[in-house]
Parts: structure tokens; sequence; C-alpha cells
């Protein structure tokens, strides 16, 4: 009853919480979200979500029992800075994955006052919409060194045999400058490069440490923190296969963008 991993892209701002023409550019994003819990093998335990708005010196866990609010975005209505994803925390495990953390040789911290930022309940809204799924959120290390980050999702893999979902939250396109028509030819390349280097269990690592080499990288990825939850979701998959489960041409203007499976 091992539990998958994902990478999901997690779209822009609070789209969840909006209406009109930009939730509707989420539509395809919104329905891979929804249709997510079905395809698991159980309901999970616990979620443990890395985003990509979150960076410290040390893999960093929440561990608050009832985590509030962070209004990470700028720009939008004012509704969605009062918007509540009301999911409650769960410190035993978040004491377990700092010990796994620990345990790695990797430096670990915790924060018991960090809330929920829009890499987590953006995702999670449309996913579990009742909030009923104990969510702990864990940080990127600063440096963004992909090495660390599979070394961190391999530290992980554990928590799939006991219940907890891993979410490694980001994008598989962030150029902001290029959520337009001239997003169009980069992001297909990028993605292109990811269709074909996630599937293969084999050298998937390896692939990854060497992103910044593929075609449009760093046009895909001006600055890599939205590619680096892909990391720890495949380190906590190694040796399982990957599938894509979101994928469209035409996101935001033109743009690629794609979510992945690992197991």
């Amino acid at each position: 009853m091992r539990q998958p991993t994902f990478f999901l892209s997690h779209g822009g701002g609070p789209w969840p919480y909006m209406d009109g023409p930009y939730h509707q550019a989420h539509a395809k994003l919104e329905a891979a979200l929804q249709a997510l819990p079905a395809t698991l093998v159980e309901t999970p335990k616990a979620i443990l979500m890395i985003s990509a708005h979150w960076e410290e010196d040390a893999f960093t866990v929440m561990t608050a029992p009832a985590p509030g609010m962070l209004y990470d975005y700028g720009g939008f209505p004012p509704h969605t800075y009062e918007v509540v994803y009301p999911a409650p925390g769960d410190p035993a495990l978040a004491e377990r994955v700092f010990a796994l953390i620990e345990a790695a040789g990797l430096p670990a911290a915790r924060n018991a006052g960090r809330g929920f930022d829009h890499g987590a309940f953006c995702t999670l809204a449309p996913m579990y919409p009742e909030a009923q799924i104990p969510v702990v959120q864990l940080s990127l290390k600063r440096g963004l060194d992909p090495a660390e980050h599979l070394a961190l999702g391999r530290a992980l893999s554990p928590l799939r045999d006991e219940g907890v979902l891993i979410l490694g939250s980001g994008f598989s396109f962030h150029n902001m400058r290029l959520y337009n028509e001239g997003g169009r030819a980069p992001s297909a390349a990028f993605d292109a490069w990811l269709q074909a280097a996630l599937p293969p269990a084999e050298g998937r690592a390896e692939r990854l440490q060497a992103w910044a080499q593929a075609p449009a990288a760093r046009l895909a990825h001006p600055r890599e923190e939205h590619l680096l939850p892909l990391m720890v979701a495949a380190g906590a998959a190694e040796g399982d296969a990957g599938s894509c489960n979101y994928h469209e041409t035409e996101f935001l203007g033109g743009v690629a963008a794609s979510s992945f499976r690992f197991g």
C-alpha cells in the first residue's frame, strides 16, 4: 500500500479562490488536481508538502498543530487575502520528518509559526476541499542544490509506507516574463525533455542533477526554486517509474505545463 509521490504544477497565485477568466485559465490543472485523490491506493493519513515558496538555510519542517495562512502573492482581489485552508497540522509527523532528515546527515530545523503558502494551499484546495487531511509543510534548502534535494527525497522515502503522501509543489515552467506567446517555444522544449527524462527510473537522478543542460532549461527556470520540489518527489520514489498526470500546451497564453507521478 505504498503511496506514490507527485510533482505538481501549482498555477498562479490564489487561482482556486477566484472567478472569471483567470480561474478558467486553470481549468485543466484544476481537473487534474481534483482527479488525483481517486488514483491513490488509499486515502493518505497525512500529506507532506514541499513548496517552491519556502526556502531556509536547513530543511525546515512546520510543527504547528493548526497552521495559519501565508498570502505570498500580490495584486489579487482583496478577498484572496482572507481565504483559509483549515487543514490541521501533524506535530508527530513533523518530528518523524525531522528525525529522518537528521538521520540522513542533512541539516534539519523546526518552525512552529509558519503558515501554509500558496504553493501548498492552492494545490490542496482542489484536491481536498474539505481540508480533512493533516498537512505538514517542508522547506527547500537555500543554494537549491539538486543533489541535496534528491537526497532529501531518499531520506523521506520511508514515509510512503506509513500512509504519507509526498507532494512537491512548483511549476514545470517558471519564467514570469514569458507567460505569453514568448514562452511557447522554450516551455515546449523543456517540457519535452521532462517527458523523456522522468518516466524511466534508471538514470533519472543523474538526469535531474544535470537539468540545467536540458533544452531551454534556463529560459524555463531562470531561478530553479519551482523545479526543486521535483527533485524531492523523484528522490523519494527512486527506482519507481514516472508518468505525466497533467499536461497542456496553452496555459496562460501558450505555455506548456505538466505534473508528474512517481510510483
